[in-house]
């Protein structure tokens, strides 16, 4: 049984600048948690970033939609990452909101 995560948030960036700042996010996150993932796979078409990823050998799927005023996720999760959903939902939030801060 899977769970679909969703998250929205919200920003005050041009869409080409939250792009920008989210590729080097994605980069960042790659090379923190390179040990823990067994594969992370993510592609850009305009807007929308598909990826998917292993970890402790589930797949997890997921799309990033890039608009003039929020970033939208959504995780599709598998039953083991389901019960953690809301954890997961506060540190994705948190990580977000911190990344696309306008400086």
């Amino acid at each position: 049984m899977n769970k679909t995560l969703k998250v929205s948030i919200p920003h005050r960036l041009s869409r080409q600048e939250a792009q920008e700042r989210l590729r080097g996010g994605v980069a960042d996150f790659q090379k923190q948690y390179a040990g823990k993932f067994g594969q992370f796979n993510d592609q850009w078409a305009g807007d929308r970033m598909n990826f998917t990823l292993t970890a402790f050998g589930q797949s997890v799927t997921g799309r990033v939609d890039v608009t003039d005023s929020a970033v939208d996720l959504e995780v599709d999760l598998p039953w083991i990452f389901a019960m953690l959903a809301d954890k997961i939902r506060g540190q994705v939030q948190q990580a977000g909101t911190k990344l696309l801060e306008k400086k």
